[in-house]
Order: C-alpha cells, then sequence, then structure tokens
C-alpha cells in the first residue's frame, strides 16, 4: 500500500517526555505504516537511534523498569564546570542500548539535530560516532557539559529545532509524521507555579538525590548535602534550579515549534500530553509510553487515508 511513498519521522525533544515516542512508534508499525528514515532532537534522537536499530522492545522493557533510584544513578555531578553533570554514565546508557557503532550501522537513515553554542546554528549529524551524535543532541545547556565535535562545542538541538520536520524532508520523505512533546507545556507550568506554595520535591526522593550526590564528593560531602537540600527543600516560594532550567527550556521549545510546524507542517502531527512531567520524570514511563501510543492511534485512519 505505502511502497511508492518514502515515510519519515521527526521525532521532537522533550526530556523524560520522550518516552512517548516508544509508543508512538509502537502505534505506527502495528499498523503496519513503514518508516524509511528518521531525525530527531534531543530524547528524540536517542530513541530514534534505538529505533533504526531494531531495538526499541529492549529499551521499552528498560524504561518500565526505571525508578527514581535508577534515574539518579545517572546523576555523574561535575561542580563547577560548564554543566551539572558530566555526561559519562548517561554516554554508558546509551551504548548499552544499541550495537551500532556509526550512522552506516543503521537499519534506515537517522539524523540528528544539536545546536553550536558558539554561533547558534543548527547542526544536522548522519555520521561518524552514534553515541558522540546522541550525546551531543541531548546536552541540555546547563545541565549537560557540552560535547566537543570536531572545532565545535555542541549542545541540546531542542534550542534551533525542538521538531525537525525540514530535516526529514530534506532526506526525501515523501510524507512525514511528526511526534511534538511540547504542546502543552505552558498551560500546565502555569498551573503548577500555582501549586508551589504547597508542593515541593517529595523528601524521600531529595533524599535519595542527596545521598548519590554526596557519595561521589566524600571530602565536600556535607557541604554538598546541604546545597542540594537547601536547592530542592526550601520554602516553596519559587521554584527549585532544575524546575527552573527545565521549566524555560521547555517554554522556548514550545514557542518555536509553533513557529517551526506552521511554517512548515508535516503531514501528521502526534502530541502527546504530558506537559505536567517535568525534566527528569524518567521514572513515569509506562504512562507516557501509554499517551504516545494513544496518540499516534488517533492518527492511523488520518495517515491511511493520505497514504
Amino acid at each position: 500500500m505505502y511502497r511508492h511513498k518514502k515515510i519519515g519521522l521527526a521525532l521532537g525533544s522533550g526530556s523524560a517526555r520522550g518516552w512517548a515516542h516508544i509508543g508512538a512508534i509502537e502505534a505506527i508499525e502495528e499498523a503496519g505504516i513503514p518508516i524509511h528514515c528518521v531525525a530527531g532532537t534531543s530524547i528524540g534522537a536517542f530513541v530514534g537511534a534505538v529505533y533504526a536499530t531494531g531495538d526499541l522492545a529492549s529499551l521499552k522493557e528498560f524504561a518500565l523498569q526505571m525508578d527514581w533510584k535508577k534515574v539518579i544513578s545517572y546523576f555523574d555531578v561535575v561542580f563547577p564546570k560548564s554543566g551539572f553533570m558530566d555526561g559519562k554514565k548517561v554516554h554508558e546508557l546509551f551504548s548499552i542500548h544499541t550495537d551500532a557503532k556509526t550512522f552506516d550501522d543503521f537499519k534506515i537513515p537517522v539524523k540528528m539535530i544539536a545546536t553550536d553554542l558558539k554561533n547558534g546554528n543548527k547542526i544536522v549529524i548522519d555520521s561518524g560516532n552514534i553515541i558522540e551524535g546522541i550525546r551531543a543532541s541531548v546536552s541540555v545547556p546547563g545541565v549537560f557539559t557540552p560535547v566537543k565535535r570536531g572545532d565545535r562545542w555542541l549542545v541540546d538541538g531542542g534550542l534551533v529545532d525542538p521538531v525537525p520536520v525540514s530535516t526529514v524532508r530534506s532526506m526525501g520523505a515523501d510524507f512525514v509524521i511528526a511526534v511534538d512533546l511540547n504542546s502543552d507545556l505552558i498551560s500546565h507550568d502555569y498551573k503548577q507555579l500555582k501549586k508551589l506554595k504547597k508542593e515541593k520535591m517529595p523528601s524521600k526522593k531529595r533524599n535519595e538525590l542527596m545521598v548519590h550526590i554526596s557519595a561521589q564528593y566524600n571530602s565536600a560531602g556535607k557541604a554538598v548535602k546541604s546545597k542540594i537540600n537547601h536547592w530542592f527543600a526550601s520554602s516553596a516560594k519559587s521554584p527549585n534550579i532544575i524546575d527552573v532550567m527545565g521549566t524555560s527550556l521547555g517554554i522556548m521549545q514550545e514557542q518555536l515549534s509553533k513557529i517551526n510546524l506552521a511554517m512548515d507542517p508535516p503531514d501528521i502531527l502526534i502530541q502527546p500530553r504530558l506537559g505536567d512531567l517535568k525534566m527528569f520524570d524518567f521514572d513515569q514511563a509506562e504512562r507516557s509510553i501509554q499517551e504516545g501510543y494513544t496518540q499516534a492511534k488517533y492518527q492511523i485512519d488520518n495517515i491511511r487515508s493520505v497514504l
């Protein structure tokens, strides 16, 4: 049915909401709709890369087993460099979920989006080491240290192209399915801010995070623990530092996505409603995957009617 169309998939940025990409892809595959190429930004680059190596089922299993302790086990804090986390453990995580080494090893063409920190240019990565490409694409400024690639320092591609529709078209796609994870962030962020006086990071999560980070700095453990506690357990009159960075980035990406999608709309747009999830809510995989699946399922008839 679809042999005369080259179908491309654009997977957007969205941190922990990115598990929704797994569900969306599952719904598309279940419907027998082939994907011939994929471009991804940030978490979309990671999921897209795993999908293109044929290991999506193992990534889903891993995601569903993720709890808060596993999330913080990937925190390798580096005070006071160009980001809170060095990303070496995240690098190891990516390596676990794909046997592919270079872009030539993918079963279908893949491109990843990053941002040149020096001039703000969009950088499309489609050659070389896969893990290095993913690591660059997910390097949220201030959270992860930037990645040196050639003579460039690269950071998260969501700064310039949160949903890389144009890149998928440049790969020769006749029909583009896009997954936008940032469509309802602003309304949720407003509601969250109204509840700040009543809520703060749950003490169990905060304590586990403090123990993990303090253990990495034995000589200064008490000072580090005190600082982390101050960040996350203040009187909740203002957002904590991680929420400020995550929310600010999300708002920017939502606004940029609206502009880009209006200028270069995909043929099908899937928008999971996960705006209440925060940057590191990777322990919410079951809900995210299901929402991605549900929203993609709604679009299957529309896809078939056009193709």
